[in-house]
């Protein structure tokens, strides 16, 4: 598998523009939606997240592997307690060359069909927010092992703690920290609003 595998078929040019458009109706909810994480004294002065350029060889071809007796993996939050995630799914790719894995997981008693891949990477604390970035997967069907996946890590976003304290986030586990940097997504807010 290559980085270019899951980019192969994809146009760059409308790729990038729909990506684009995606981001400005983010920026448009950031700063004028009631539901905004951006506090709302902030809101006038709020000209948009900071996004790396999209790439996309940051779209990889994930090979998964389905955790048949899902284990319970605890995360801390931002706000000190913590969390119980089920660990479903392990997704195997390469990155930049190297070869890496990211965790898949599913909130205990929860409905909600989205993977949740949170992360740190080599762009953590520098680049993007000091706590890490998630990416979401909404797949079709269910999972099984040697499925193919398109991971996008130009999805990778800031969750909602790092705009406001109002919010408690899940801090990626350490089997989710890559010794890889992943310039793709959203950079890190509190550095470019300064």
């Amino acid at each position: 598998m290559t980085d270019s595998d899951a980019s192969a078929d994809v146009d760059p040019e409308a790729y990038a523009a729909e990506l684009e458009r995606k981001r400005e109706e983010k920026d448009d909810f950031f700063a004028s939606h009631p539901q905004s994480p951006i506090p709302p004294a902030e809101r006038d002065s709020f000209d948009g997240l900071d996004y790396f350029d999209p790439d996309t060889d940051a779209r990889v071809a994930a090979t998964a592997t389905v955790h048949d007796d899902p284990e319970p993996v605890t995360m801390e939050t931002t706000a000190g307690n913590e969390v119980r995630y089920l660990r479903l799914v392990t997704f195997a790719f390469e990155l930049d060359g190297e070869s890496v894995e990211l965790h898949g997981y599913q909130q205990e008693r929860e409905d909600d069909e989205a993977i949740f891949v949170p992360f740190r990477d080599k762009t953590t604390g520098q680049q993007s927010y000091r706590n890490g970035r998630y990416v979401e997967l909404h797949p079709d069907g269910d999972l099984t092992d040697g499925d193919t996946v398109v991971l996008d890590l130009n999805l990778a976003y800031t969750p909602f703690c790092a705009y406001s304290d109002t919010f408690a986030c899940p801090l990626p586990p350490e089997e989710n920290w890559l010794d890889v940097s992943v310039e793709a997504g959203e950079r890190d807010y509190e550095n470019a609003s300064q």
